[in-house]
């Protein structure tokens, strides 16, 4: 979770990330829910508002969008 201003290199960040990382650790490599801002403290709020979400509600977020699971950015 988080926000960026590049998402097709955060993505690449993500898929190339060194072992001893968070991302490498727990095998993040997968683009499956993104939302588009247009101004940064509405991103901002918006993330803010997830980190505050179980992981149940995080995931339910998830299926109503992407029921496969499918990797959004997996042409990229």
């Amino acid at each position: 979770m988080g926000f960026t201003n590049n998402i097709f290199r955060r993505v690449a960040e993500h898929r190339t990330a060194p072992t001893a990382t968070y991302t490498a650790r727990y095998n993040i490599n997968r683009l499956v829910h993104y939302e588009h801002f247009t101004y940064v403290l509405n991103a901002i709020a918006r993330e803010k508002k997830l980190k505050d979400w179980t992981r149940e509600k995080k995931l339910e977020l998830i299926q109503a969008t992407n029921q496969t699971w499918e990797d959004l950015a997996h042409n990229w």
